[in-house]
């Protein structure tokens, strides 16, 4: 597996947990990335992840939610909705992540991590989210400024 991809799992772990149990996250994604066995730069990788997404949850959650009708936010499996919220956050957010491959990386995670229709779910609400990339950018971004 590639490194990225690994400090993305351990992203998503983290997420996973802290969303479950409300651990510290610090503590949550240090045990994770030593548990992997992650190198500091993708350890860095993977708290740019976590401290990226965390204090933007609830914009991540209204445009998630918004391309996701059908399924309200807490009714999407916890896994499933940390792994939209990770893309999102690449590719509309921080923007360094091409779409495609945020959005590739989404479905290997759905498929690694998630139920059998996860990565059908992550892929269809990716590509809905995909299309109103600057607009979803600008939003997010003024209002964290």
């Amino acid at each position: 597996m590639k490194s990225r991809t690994r400090a993305r799992c351990v992203a998503l772990q983290a997420l996973y947990e802290i969303d479950l149990t409300g651990h510290p996250p610090g503590y949550v994604l240090q045990q994770r990335a030593t548990d992997e066995n992650l190198d500091s730069r993708m350890t860095e990788f993977a708290e740019r992840i976590v401290s990226g997404v965390l204090p933007l949850i609830k914009d991540l959650d209204h445009y998630i939610s918004e391309h996701a009708p059908e399924w309200p936010l807490n009714q999407v499996a916890i896994i499933d909705r940390n792994i939209l919220r990770i893309a999102l956050w690449e590719f509309a957010v921080k923007r360094e992540t091409p779409v495609k491959v945020a959005i590739n990386e989404a479905v290997d995670l759905a498929k690694r991590f998630g139920s059998d229709s996860s990565p059908r779910f992550v892929n269809g609400v990716l590509g809905g989210l995909a299309e109103r990339l600057n607009e979803i950018h600008q939003a997010i971004n003024i209002g964290t400024e």
